[in-house]
């Protein structure tokens, strides 16, 4: 969630990891503890979190996160959308070794925060890319895309399903609306191209609270693509038109929808 500037004196604690961290971690446990302090300290003075999410970054963050690796196949590319402070991208990454992880994100100051984060932790399984979902048509191609708290699922569906390869699938990280979501959305997600869709959970015995992830799979043709190409194309000329709002942004780790 980001908040803008932290209020002056609002600092917080980073608790110690638990123990599960080390289970879900392992050989790179001391890169996730080092992603933790960055988070809490070069990520709140940035306004990439709020300063209040601080002592609960493991449970609610890192580990919320990361157990998403549980449900992605083994070394597959992945593309994290909207990246914001790299949640789920880096605590997936760091879980998972085997996999090529992108981390797409249009905002640069939080493009310089990821390039810092994936140098200092050495992830050389990472790549960051500064851009909107809708721009990357034609020019990303991916196994799995994951995005935590960007957007509704019918619209985060028009940005992640296009940038699949064909058999492809999304996973987003979804609170107690999950299934509620994907009701709303089926119709749209049919359109995209997808061909099946479920809410399964990570994490039980690991975690406090599962993470709920909304799994969409596509077929042959993912994405609609000519429809999102069209859709892109017209969120370019409204830019123009308008200034240069965006669309298809990231957020932070306070589990919000990204704010401007």
């Amino acid at each position: 969630m980001e908040t803008g500037t932290p209020a002056e004196g609002a600092e917080e604690e980073l608790p110690e990891a638990p123990s599960a961290a080390r289970a879900v971690f392992g050989v790179r446990f001391e890169a996730a503890v080092r992603y933790a302090e960055l988070l809490a300290t070069a990520g709140v003075r940035r306004g990439l979190i709020g300063p209040r999410e601080v002592p609960r970054l493991w449970e609610r963050h890192l580990l919320n996160c990361a157990v998403l690796a549980e449900v992605v196949p083994e070394g597959v590319s992945l593309c994290d959308v909207g990246s914001g402070a790299g949640l789920p991208g880096i605590p997936v990454a760091l879980a998972r070794p085997d996999l090529s992880v992108t981390l797409l994100e249009p905002l640069l100051r939080r493009t310089t925060f990821l390039e810092e984060a994936v140098k200092e932790l050495g992830l050389t399984n990472v790549t960051v890319v500064r851009g909107r979902a809708e721009e990357m048509i034609g020019k990303l191609s991916m196994d799995v895309v994951t995005a935590r708290a960007v957007a509704p699922l019918d619209r985060l569906a028009g940005w992640g399903l296009p940038l699949l390869r064909p058999y492809g699938e999304m996973l987003a990280l979804k609170g107690d609306t999950a299934e509620q979501e994907l009701a709303e959305a089926r119709a749209a997600l049919t359109k995209l191209g997808a061909v099946e869709w479920s809410v399964v959970q990570a994490g039980a015995g690991t975690v406090e609270t599962p993470t709920h992830v909304v799994r969409v799979q596509v077929g042959e043709s993912p994405g609609g693509v000519r429809a999102a190409a069209r859709r892109a194309k017209a969120a370019r000329a409204g830019r123009v038109a308008g200034g240069g709002r965006g669309t298809a942004g990231g957020r932070g780790a306070g589990g919000g929808r990204r704010r401007r």
